[in-house]
């Protein structure tokens, strides 16, 4: 046994950080200055759902499944977001939906048993966060979840869950797609909306997945109601942020946008995930400091993490980060 050590798993907070595609720039400025009163106040103006924060239910829901008004943030215990905790990570395709196989799997590779996680907090290592950028990489093709994977967590009743993408769900599966009051359905890196771009890579029945019309013109309202009516019992659009939706209704909450040195944190082996959101009264969610607190020996030998905002990437030739341009070459080149 090694000494206990802390790992960051946040990414850093600026003016300049990476955000949704609607939200507005941070604002950071000064209400005193050390040369004009001797001491350094800020002042900041954001979306709480910037960087690496947390969700409460009451982010995406009025009601939870078990018919209470969804909690906010100040309402979730203090620990919810923190305790015994496990990465599992993932090789897949760029744009990939996660689903229960893909956990299943995950878990297999690292020697998990499923129902071992009930109570913990689970990492989601999909390299991802190594892409944290204002880039259409890291937003309109990140890697993620939706309902399968959603209805996987409740499965195996597991506390909390981190992910190291731009939200819990798919892109597709957001307002960037074809969902939500605030649908964008965005333009991608051809010039054509994203919703088109997926379909001609992956497939109409792929896309169904994320579009309650098309899933329903594909594969019947029978089959819809099976796999979404859950959510659209208690007044829920089935195919917008289903992850989301699912795990929150149930009392599982979520953590997004995780960073930092995720990389250091073996798959399948145990350490304490700490992560502490602000006692906001009302709140949807909250910014939050996340780390590992671990076993020194356990960590593995990569590279600390560094961070150049800016639309590039960070990619380097040992390997610190990945390029947000080989990501989109290699998800276009996908049938070729």
């Amino acid at each position: 046994m090694g000494k206990t050590v802390y790992v960051d798993l946040a990414h850093p907070f600026s003016a300049e950080i990476p955000r949704w595609p609607y939200f507005d720039k941070p604002e950071i400025t000064n209400a005193h200055t050390m040369a004009k009163g001797g001491v350094l106040t800020s002042k900041i103006t954001c979306t709480m759902h910037t960087g690496t924060h947390c969700d409460a239910p009451r982010h995406v829901m009025e009601y939870e499944f078990d018919g209470r008004r969804a909690r906010y943030t100040h309402e979730m215990p203090v620990d919810a977001y923190t305790g015994d905790a496990i990465v599992l990570k993932f090789d897949v395709e760029p744009w990939t939906l996660i689903t229960d196989k893909h956990l299943d799997a995950a878990c297999e590779a690292c020697g998990v048993d499923p129902k071992d996680l009930e109570g913990k907090v689970l990492c989601l290592n999909t390299g991802m966060h190594r892409l944290f950028d204002d880039s259409k990489a890291y937003y309109h093709y990140s890697i993620g979840t939706g309902i399968d994977a959603g209805k996987w967590f409740v499965k195996h009743k597991v506390k909390c869950v981190a992910m190291d993408s731009q939200a819990l769900d798919h892109p597709l599966h957001t307002a960037m797609g074809n969902n939500g009051m605030t649908r964008m359905n965005l333009l991608g890196a051809t010039g054509r909306p994203i919703t088109e771009e997926y379909k001609e890579l992956f497939g109409e029945e792929a896309y169904a997945e994320f579009d309650k019309e098309e899933y329903i013109r594909i594969h019947g309202q029978a089959a819809y109601d099976e796999k979404f009516g859950e959510l659209e019992n208690i007044g829920i659009w089935g195919t917008w942020e289903p992850c989301h939706k699912e795990m929150l209704g149930h009392g599982i909450v979520g953590v997004e946008n995780l960073g930092g040195d995720l990389d250091k944190i073996p798959a399948g082996k145990v350490f304490t995930f700490l992560c502490f959101p602000l006692r906001w009264y009302m709140g949807d969610g909250s910014m939050a400091r996340c780390a590992a607190q671990i076993d020194e020996d356990l960590l593995l030998d990569v590279p600390d993490r560094t961070y150049a905002y800016g639309g590039t990437g960070f990619g380097t030739a040992e390997g610190n980060g990945d390029s947000c341009l080989e990501y989109i070459q290699k998800l276009f080149k996908r049938n070729k």
